[in-house]
């Protein structure tokens, strides 16, 4: 699995307006929605989803990089959208440092193998210092779906 096959193309915020999460994830989800890889329809529930799990624990690891994900029965195929905050994002990190880059996973629940693999190959791209790097000086979305192919074309297929 590589990174561009997770990530909608369309749905690559590089400039995060809202400095909180609750916000930020809202303008990731407007993206995939915009992108037509989301229905509008459901919007409210996956950012209520999304949010619940955020109470649960903190998807900021860290590092300036936060990977929000949710499982939802019903969906057809799992999505990602890419976000990029000049200013920071408060998201209650476990590091306390705000948070530049987000990645926001929405997988099918019916298929919890393919969001672990989805997990296991952004992990493997935050982890490197390079990578979080890139992706925080990226000026625009075609930077950020440079990156994205660089990155995929450094693993070999899985």
């Amino acid at each position: 699995m590589k990174m561009r096959e997770i990530i909608a193309r369309d749905a690559i915020v590089a400039k995060l307006q809202s400095p909180k999460r609750d916000e930020a994830i809202g303008e990731m989800l407007d993206a995939l929605i915009a992108a037509r890889v989301v229905d509008g329809a459901i919007k409210s529930q996956l950012l209520t989803s999304v949010i619940e799990r955020e109470k649960r624990g903190s998807t900021g690891f860290g590092k300036g990089v936060a990977v929000p994900h949710v499982k939802l029965p019903g969906l057809t195929k799992m999505v990602a959208a890419v976000g990029v905050s000049q200013t920071g994002v408060d998201f209650n990190a476990l590091d306390k440092q705000p948070v530049y880059s987000i990645i926001l996973l929405i997988s099918p629940a019916e298929r919890p193998e393919e969001h672990l693999q989805a997990m296991e190959v952004i992990f493997k791209n935050l982890s490197q210092d390079a990578f979080r790097r890139f992706l925080r000086q990226a000026s625009n979305s075609d930077d950020v779906w440079t990156l994205l192919g660089e990155a995929d074309a450094q693993h070999l297929p899985s």
